[in-house]
């Protein structure tokens, strides 16, 4: 499944419903601009707009104060993002990318394990 990248602050928004489950558009910006001397909001809103109209994320228009959560996960948009760069530089293939990450000891023993089951599976 190839998915669209995401710019870095629409990016930082993601993150912060990925960890925090849902969050209304005044937490967000009280956790991605805590010490900013003006206003974000207008800033908030557009970026929660363009997560919306890209389908990542969905907005709950029951409450007073809108509730925005993450409709990919993470790992549905790192897969999506790996995917999409091997096209774009392996012709498609992990391979390489998997063999650098193996050779360059950049996968912990338990990845590696986990990496070794799945090729048992297949």
């Amino acid at each position: 499944m190839t998915v669209p990248k995401l710019a870095n602050a629409e990016l930082a928004v993601i993150e912060r419903l990925w960890e925090e489950g849902s969050l209304t558009a005044r937490h967000l910006r009280e956790q991605l601009y805590p010490d900013a001397a003006h206003s974000m909001h207008g800033t908030i809103q557009r970026l929660v707009q363009r997560l919306e109209d890209k389908g990542f994320i969905q907005r709950d228009r029951d409450r007073a104060a809108h509730l925005f959560t993450a409709l990919i996960s993470r790992e549905a948009y790192a897969c999506g993002r790996l995917e999409a760069l091997a096209d774009q530089v392996t012709g498609g293939s992990l391979v390489p990318m998997i063999s650098h990450l193996v050779e360059e000891r950049k996968l912990s023993d338990a990845d590696m394990e986990r990496l070794r089951q799945l090729l048992e599976e297949r």
